[in-house]
Parts: C-alpha cells; structure tokens; sequence
C-alpha cells in the first residue's frame, strides 16, 4: 500500500509554543471527564451515581476529620511524585518507587527492630534518613544496570519493587516477625520515641506532611533555578543537544534515580514511623504507582504536583467512602485513577499538538 494511500488522514503537528492558559485548564478538564465517564460506569453497574460522586469528591471535604485524613494521604504521595517528576523530565522513567518505598520502610524499621529499648529524640529524624538511603540504594541498581548494560529503566525498577515486597514478606514471616502478634505478618509495635511527632493535634498528620511541602519547595529551586536541574530538563528536551554541550548523560540518570528513590524512601520511612507506628505487610498499598498518575496530572512541575497529590488523596479517602456508604468494589475506585491519567495524557497531548487536516487541493487529486 503506497504513501498516497494515507493522505486523506490527519496528523498531529506539534504547536510552535502551548498556550499556557491551557495548560493550566487540562488537569481540570481531564477531572471532569474522567468523572463523567466513571458516573456511567456507575450507571451500567447500578449505583446511584449521586451518592458516588458525594462520597468520593464532596465528603472527604466536608470534616475537619475526613480532611485530615486526606492531608495524611497526601505527604506520600506528593513526595514520591516530587521525586519521580524530576526524574521523568530528564527521560528516566523510574516506575519502581513502590519497591523504593517498601526499602525505605524496612530501613527505617530496622532502628526501633534491633534497638527496642533505645529511646531518644533522634530516632524518628534517623529512620527518616536512613528510609531515605535505602530508597536511593534500591534505586541505585536500576541506574547501574541501565548505564552499564543499558537496560531499560522502566522494566528494571518495576521487577525490583517485585523483589522488595517478597523481601518485605521474608522479613514478617521470618526474622522481624512479632512473636506475640498472634501469627500476623507484622513487626513488633515501635516505640514512642521511634514515632514522627504529629502536626495538628488532634489527627494523625504528623511533621511529616511540613517536610514533604518543604522539599517541594527545593524541588522547585533545583528544577527552576538551579544549573543541575537545567541540565537535566535539556538532556530531556533534546538529548542530542545536550550531549553536543557536554552534558553527562550516565550522570542525569544516576541523579534522576537516586532522587526518586530517596523521595519514595522517606515517604516510606514516614508511613511506619507516622501513621502505622510498625513494619505490616500491608505498607505496600499502591503509594509509589498512584504518585506516577500525580507527578503527570500536575504538569511535572513542583507546584502543580502539590494540587495533584491533595486531588489523588481525596480519591483515596473519598473511595474508602464510596466502598462503605455506596457500595462501590475497590476496582472502580483504581479505574477512576487510571482514567484520570488516561484523560489527563490524551488533553495534554491537544495543548501540545493541533490536528493538521489534509488540505482541499489534495482531497481533489485521484
């Protein structure tokens, strides 16, 4: 079949410079209509799709308790989008935070495991940190097997969190498993001391959520107004480009993994030393996949993923509810997530694309 064959279909020409306000405008219209395709979902499955959309989008809002919950959803999930984002926009795809995280999570568990009568005020502060450099350790083997075999990234960090969560099962069946927890995969209770000191009194938030808006804020200098974050944008943007400038392709990916797998490990740290306060096999609940969806729906940029996280926590809270008062199967809640990025790729790809029709004269010709 010749060339001449296709040329009465249209093609997308990528626009000379998107438009800002639309920009800004299709992580909104992605909510929208990945809210009216799921309201017909609803339909089809014979839900009241009023009593959904007020258990999943309104109610997590409407408490000062349901609120709170949603704040404490959102310290990990901005925080590993964060990391992820500064990674996908040099082009390193790192889709194994959710092993990172799971890293992250043991290596802070193992200060209160080995240590259970220390006590001290530097314990928290030290899981955080060394949740971290567990993350970026697991990460690490991702970075060396890509620049030294060239393996795909993407397909090497999504085994790896398959390994981190059957290391994570070996742990609790095994060696940190509580010997009076009654036969639950789980560790021993931590400490007070090896707790993060909470942040509203009263909810389960915790100093956690003010060090994740922190490093956004560094996330946004180092991506905006740092010579290293720069660099990594232009060797995402034109690879060729940067290459001719000198720039360090093995480096940008080294760097790039090595942030998002300390951001997913900290958040990892933060999750058994805030709110679950030991090591469960349940730590693993879909943090390190659902902040991909994050890190897209905010633009990759710092301040947009702050929007997105606190929009994907709100479907996490507002799903639990729509579970209970709807009676809605946990899948429609992942599929709601899945539509939303799906909406969201396909809106972006309008602001930075316009469809090129085949011109009239062409149309005419035999």
């Amino acid at each position: 079949m010749s060339a001449s064959s296709f040329s009465f279909l249209p093609s997308l020409v990528r626009r000379e410079r998107a438009s800002l306000s639309a920009t800004l405008l299709a992580p909104l219209i992605a909510l929208v209509v990945a809210t009216l395709l799921n309201l017909g979902l609803y339909v089809l499955m014979g839900h009241d799709p009023a009593a959904v959309v007020y258990a999943m989008l309104l109610e997590p809002f409407l408490s000062w308790s349901s609120f709170s919950e949603v704040l404490l959803k959102m310290g990990p999930l901005l925080l590993i989008a964060q990391g992820l984002a500064i990674g996908f926009r040099a082009k390193v795809f790192n889709i194994g935070a959710e092993g990172q995280f799971i890293l992250g999570a043991i290596f802070a568990s193992a200060i209160p495991i080995w240590l259970p009568n220390a006590t001290g005020q530097w314990m928290w502060p030290a899981m955080l940190l060394l949740g971290a450099v567990g993350g970026a350790l697991w990460a690490s083997l991702t970075a060396f097997w890509r620049v030294r075999f060239n393996a795909n990234e993407i397909l090497v960090s999504l085994m790896l969190s398959l390994v981190a969560a059957q290391l994570l099962y070996y742990l609790l069946l095994g060696p940190w498993k509580d010997p009076n927890g009654f036969n639950f995969p789980q560790s021993v209770m931590f400490q007070y001391d090896a707790m993060v000191p909470p942040l509203i009194p009263g909810t389960r938030v915790n100093v956690s959520l003010l060090i994740t808006l922190v490093l956004s804020v560094l996330a946004w200098i180092f991506m905006q107004r740092s010579f290293t974050g720069f660099k990594l944008q232009v060797g995402g943007l034109a690879p060729r480009a940067a290459g001719y400038a000198g720039f360090n392709e093995n480096g940008a990916i080294w760097l790039s993994l090595l942030i998002g797998g300390f951001a997913a490990g900290l958040a990892g740290a933060a999750e058994v030393a805030g709110p679950l306060g030991q090591l469960q096999r349940s730590i693993s609940t879909g943090y390190g996949y659902a902040a991909i969806i994050v890190a897209y729906l905010g633009g990759l940029h710092p301040l947009g993923i702050v929007v997105s996280s606190m929009i994907m926590a709100a479907l996490y809270i507002g799903g639990d509810n729509a579970m209970v008062s709807a009676n809605l199967p946990i899948a429609a809640v992942r599929v709601f997530q899945g539509s939303l990025l799906l909406a969201y790729l396909i809106a972006i790809a309008f602001v930075r694309y316009r469809i090129d029709w085949p011109r009239a004269a062409h149309r005419s010709q035999p």
